[in-house]
């Protein structure tokens, strides 16, 4: 009787013991992921926060944790609104986004999540970044993009003040080409072509007195498109004139102007400045549209 007692309390202590131990466990997770904050019921816990300030570590960001929640507050509210205007990102967008990151590090996917976990990162915490971030590039083509007008008025005045003197000419150009390696030899030759040289018209004709020597038209082209120091060039050259020569890749090169006409072509100009003024304007719209969501956004801090 004493024995078999014993066996019963034996088994009683141990179901206890192992009782406790479950329970412990069912615990854990809590107690290893607390909520720090709540974004339209989506929770951020202080494991997400210190594993996004590890990542930031890696990448040399100082933001710390106050930084890391803040981006994270940002990236739960873009998502937020992706779901509500219809936006979804599947997994295989992600690993896309994971391997160029890899690439750009000249590294494999494998050898990313490697040097991650040797920093005692989870990759899911960069493929989250990347999850809301192309979410987020997505709600800023179909919510944003629609919203940034540009004036070409205003283009146009800033182009005409832009546009330098030696700019204003349209040319129709042929390009002196000697073709080889052995650029002094090659440029004196070029220079005594040059001393003869009579017009496009005899430029193909001419260089049948030189070894390797190839006339190329060029056709026409407006300043703006061409190298700053050849624009000035020709700008002081008349119809007929031809540039020094130039040790190109090929060879050396000149090139002879068989038309010029004075033609304030503001379009190559213009097209900078529209990219600038719609970088500009789009990175404003998106800084206000994400402010105007966090400010409508239920955050609670806990």
């Amino acid at each position: 009787m004493t024995m078999m007692a014993n066996g019963l309390w034996g088994r009683a202590v141990g179901a206890l013991i192992a009782g406790l131990l479950l329970s412990m466990a069912a615990a854990m997770p809590t107690l290893a992921q607390s909520v720090r904050v709540t974004v339209n019921d989506t929770p951020i816990t202080d494991v997400q926060i210190s594993q996004r300030v590890k990542l930031f570590a890696l990448e040399g960001n100082r933001g710390g944790t106050k930084g890391a929640t803040e981006q994270l507050i940002d990236e739960a509210v873009q998502l937020s609104e992706a779901k509500r205007l219809g936006i979804t990102v599947s997994n295989a967008q992600i690993d896309d986004a994971f391997l160029q990151i890899a690439r750009n590090l000249k590294m494999s996917s494998d050898n990313l999540r490697q040097m991650l976990q040797q920093q005692a990162i989870n990759s899911d915490t960069l493929k989250d970044r990347l999850r809301a971030a192309i979410a987020w590039n997505a709600v800023t083509e179909q919510a944003i993009m629609p919203q940034v007008q540009i004036s070409d008025l205003e283009l146009d005045q800033k182009a005409a003040n832009q546009i330098e003197a030696y700019q204003g000419f349209d040319y129709i150009l042929k390009e002196i080409i000697f073709v080889g390696q052995g650029s002094s030899a090659r440029t004196g030759q070029a220079n005594k072509y040059r001393s003869s040289f009579a017009g496009c018209d005899a430029a193909v004709d001419l260089s049948l007195n030189f070894t390797d020597a190839a006339v190329v038209d060029v056709g026409r082209r407006h300043a703006t498109q061409m190298p700053e120091a050849i624009a000035k060039e020709l700008a002081g050259l008349n119809v007929g004139g031809i540039t020094k020569p130039r040790v190109v890749e090929s060879g050396v090169s000149m090139l002879a102007v068989c038309e010029k006409t004075q033609a304030e072509d503001l379009t190559f100009i213009k097209s900078d400045l529209r990219a600038d003024a719609g970088n500009s304007a789009m990175a404003g719209k998106v800084t206000q549209y994400l402010a105007d969501l966090r400010k409508r956004a239920k955050i609670i801090y806990n």
